[in-house]
Formats: C-alpha cells, sequence, structure tokens
C-alpha cells in the first residue's frame, strides 16, 4: 500500500519533470495565469486537515504569493461568510448545514475519511446507550453538535430530546468529559490521541474503520463562492495543490508532520504523525463526494436539522468540475 500511495504523490509531483519547492514542477507555460495571487486558509486546533497546512510550498509553486492561515474563531463557512477567509475545511454537516443557512459557499473536492471518534465513559459501551445520557459540545449547531446529531438519528436517537447537550464557553468539550461532566465526546486529533493516551473514556465509534461513516468522506474542501466565480483559475490551482498535498501526507507523513510543527499548527509532532498515518489521505480518488454530500444531507433533514433537500444543497453548493479535471490530470 506504501508504494502505491508513493507512487501516486511522485506521478503527481513529477508531470512537468524535476524542480521546485517539495519536487514540485513548475507551472506549465501555456496554463491561464491566476487572476489573483492572493488566497486565505481558515485555522483551527485540529491537525486532521493537514493537507490545507502542509501545501503552502505547493501553492507558491502554482503561483500564489500571498498565503495566509487565519484563526478566524468562527467555523470556516462563517468565517467565508464574513469576508475573512477565503478557503477552509470543514465537516460536510457543516457545510450542509450552512447552506441551508443561506451561507454562499462551494464546495470543491474531497480531503480525507474517518477523522472523528466518538467516546463514551465506563458503562457505556454502544451509541444506542447514549439515549437520555449526556454529550459535550461547543453549542447546538457546532460541527460536533451536528455530526452528533446524524450518529444519533442514524440509529433512532431523536438528538432534539433523547441527548442532553452539555455546553461552556468557559471549559472545552474534551475538559468536560475529562472532568466526568458529559457521559460521551466526538473528538478530533489531537484530541483523539490524548484521551487515548490518558485512557479516559472508551471508543464507541471510529469513523475512519465504522459503517457507514467509513464509506464517505468526513471533510471537504470549501470555497467562497465569490472567489470560485471570480477567480475560477485560482480556485482550481489551489485544489490542485490541496489534492497534492493529500498525497504528500499519504505518501511522507513524518515530512508532513513535521512541517506541521514547524509551521506553528501544532507543537505536538508524534500526534500529528499518528493522525497523518492513520488517516486514508490518499483514498480522494476513490470516494465520491457527492455521495457524501447527498448521505449527510439526507440524514440532516430526517433529523429535521435542515430543510433543504439533498438535490438542492448539491445544486446551490457543490461544483466539482476542477476536481473532475484533475483526477484525470493527477492520475497515477
Amino acid at each position: 500500500m506504501m508504494t502505491q500511495t508513493r507512487r501516486r504523490f511522485l506521478a503527481s509531483l513529477s508531470m512537468a519533470g524535476a524542480g521546485g519547492v517539495l519536487g514540485t514542477p513548475p507551472l506549465h507555460a501555456a496554463e491561464e495565469e491566476l487572476e489573483t495571487t492572493t488566497v486565505r486558509f481558515w485555522k483551527t486546533f485540529g491537525i486532521c486537515i493537514a493537507p490545507q497546512y502542509v501545501a503552502e510550498e505547493l501553492l507558491r509553486a502554482e503561483g500564489f504569493t500571498d498565503i495566509r492561515y487565519l484563526a478566524s474563531g468562527v467555523d470556516a463557512p462563517e468565517g467565508i461568510a464574513r469576508g475573512e477567509i477565503d478557503f477552509g475545511s470543514n465537516f460536510a454537516p457543516t457545510l450542509i448545514a450552512a447552506l441551508d443557512r443561506g451561507i454562499p459557499i462551494t464546495a470543491l473536492g474531497p480531503l480525507h475519511v474517518g477523522c472523528f471518534e466518538l467516546f463514551g465513559k465506563e458503562g457505556i459501551h454502544g451509541i444506542i446507550d447514549l439515549k437520555g445520557k449526556s454529550v459535550a459540545v461547543e453549542a447546538l449547531g457546532s460541527p460536533r453538535h451536528l455530526f452528533l446529531s446524524v450518529i444519533a438519528a442514524n440509529i433512532g436517537i431523536d438528538p432534539g430530546k433523547d441527548i442532553n447537550w452539555v455546553t461552556s464557553g468557559s471549559v472545552r468539550p474534551i475538559q468536560l468529559f475529562i472532568d466526568g461532566k458529559s457521559d460521551a465526546f466526538l473528538g478530533l486529533p489531537p484530541e483523539t490521541q490524548e484521551l487515548r493516551a490518558r485512557q479516559v473514556g472508551r471508543v464507541l465509534l471510529d469513523s475512519a474503520v465504522d459503517r457507514p461513516y467509513s464509506q464517505y468522506i468526513c471533510c471537504l474542501l470549501i470555497g467562497s463562492r465569490d472567489y470560485v466565480r471570480n477567480y475560477p483559475v485560482a480556485a482550481e490551482r489551489v485544489l490542485r495543490a490541496i489534492l497534492k498535498a493529500n498525497d504528500l501526507c499519504a505518501a511522507e507523513p513524518a515530512r508532513a508532520a513535521r512541517q506541521l510543527v514547524d509551521g506553528g499548527f501544532t507543537d505536538q509532532y508524534d500526534y500529528a504523525l499518528q493522525t497523518l498515518t492513520e488517516l486514508p489521505y490518499d483514498r480522494w480518488r476513490d470516494y465520491d463526494p457527492e455521495d457524501s454530500v447527498r448521505f449527510y444531507a439526507l440524514r440532516l433533514r430526517e433529523a429535521g436539522m435542515t430543510k433543504s433537500s439533498p438535490q438542492k444543497i448539491i445544486a446551490d453548493g457543490t461544483d466539482w468540475r476542477f476536481l473532475n479535471e484533475l483526477k484525470r490530470e493527477l492520475k497515477a
């Protein structure tokens, strides 16, 4: 598997010969010029969206000169809506809920499968045991709340009536779980590694291996609708850099983990390396992101958390043209 992954990565970076940073070839002379050389990304604590962070030199090779990673203080869709950032990576349910509220964003392509794990305290043996229990989230409508609502509703638990959502503006959800103030917690890297290292709780669901979630993209690259429409060449180049960064994370996890630390995105090299080693970043070619959007849009609507049909969400908020072109270009 590692040989195949490395072959894909090297092939994708050698299309025009050697040279450039990270082995990335210079742009083809015949390619269109960028409409803008500036791109701003959402920055968050999660290291599962590593390709977005390690793509900086790949973006420079694509012609971008002003590359910023900004901590918006809100989720990627809201940051885009405020005009603070141009692109971000986030859970599919977060994207769908934002589109249902009319936020002008566009999903461009997949990032990865399986970054979240659901932990329960001792005595909770399965998701069904969460009925009547407490679950820690940042806020109602937050990414964790949306994802956990999908998980609960998918097995017949009413997330609005059967779960006691515990929130605290001053205390992180993981700390509430560690302190025993909630019965369950949905963790993302590096939180998942921290809980396992401290032997806190037990894993009830691992989205990298447990169906149906292991069969769908959980995080996608989203962009400002205006940026994608006004700067289509730049948008495609951004996506190309991110997809190549996916292959880099899969083929060279130690190298990518070191870039995360050196770039100031995390100070936990061991946790970063574990994340990059475990998540199937190279499988972006194998999954259909539209199927993932459809699956989560339907689940959220069934749970009464959104009103828009999956067809409307896909029509209003996705554009796979660049992805389809790049799949052919980066085929290995």
